[in-house]
């Protein structure tokens, strides 16, 4: 039988803990090691909706991407945390959390990113946006992607094209008047990368929770610039890692979140 050690052991190997960033908190957050494992829940976010879903499911262990807490002082029924973790405990889940880590790691959320984005495929990989870190073994630790289509597009059949593939509700968005060529992408709040999508000398670059500042940069530098959301530039793993899952443990159910949704919405 699969225990939830198991499980931890595997996504470890395709997202290993030392690509996070410092101040994260990635990891075995919640649950028993070797609790047996037949139903498996994953999800970009743990949320009550969420934990419902598991318990429905009958799932003993949920995967998510984004950390349930990043500090912990306490856990009681008095904060939003630390009802979540009662819950889960109550209920005998478990939960994992892949956060940068699985951003940076290969197979991860930017090449599932760049898959979507169209600069990958089975015979092209997109290459690390920058080599600033390296681990041990010598493998480049980069948030970000860069890349090119196949063919150059306008910007306004890019954007037709990403919102279907990203199956987004809506772009923010700056066309300079430039074909889409060369693209530099980084999942989720990304703007910490646009000094290396600028170096990269891209014609576009596509991320999320982009500040206004980056928007007057990308006109004055003549660069088309796509904030397609924190959810749908990063959802897209989701399917990933359960095709991933399903494959190292056949035996075990695997799903995606049917509840998890964009949370922002635009009028």
């Amino acid at each position: 039988m699969i225990n939830v050690n198991d499980v931890y052991a595997f996504l470890k190997e395709i997202a290993p803990l030392e690509m996070a960033m410092e101040s994260d908190n990635v990891g075995f957050l919640v649950g028993t090691s070797t609790s047996d494992v037949t139903n498996i829940l994953v999800s970009l976010d743990i949320t009550d909706e969420v934990i419902t879903e598991a318990i429905d499911n009958e799932v003993e262990l949920i995967v998510a991407h984004h950390p349930l807490f990043f500090s912990l002082n306490s856990v009681t029924d008095t904060d939003l945390n630390g009802k979540k973790i009662i819950r889960l405990l109550s209920n005998g889940i478990s939960a994992i959390c892949m956060h940068t880590n699985l951003d940076a790691a290969r197979g991860g959320v930017n090449d599932a990113l760049a898959v979507a984005v169209g600069i990958s495929d089975d015979s092209r990989q997109a290459e690390p946006l920058s080599d600033a870190r390296k681990l041990d073994n010598g493998e480049i630790v980069s948030l970000g992607r860069l890349g090119y289509l196949k063919e150059a597009c306008t910007m306004n059949e890019y954007l037709t094209v990403l919102k279907r593939t990203l199956r987004a509700d809506g772009f923010k968005y700056y066309d300079a008047g430039r074909d889409v060529h060369k693209v530099a992408i980084a999942s989720g709040s990304g703007s910490s990368q646009w000094s290396n999508a600028i170096k990269s000398g891209c014609d576009t670059f596509v991320s999320a929770e982009l500040k206004y500042h980056l928007f007057l940069e990308a006109k004055e530098l003549g660069i088309n610039i796509i904030d397609g959301g924190h959810f749908f530039t990063e959802n897209v793993v989701s399917d990933v890692l359960k095709d991933k899952l399903s494959l190292a443990f056949p035996d075990v159910n695997v799903m995606t979140s049917d509840v998890l949704d964009q949370t922002v919405k635009f009028f």
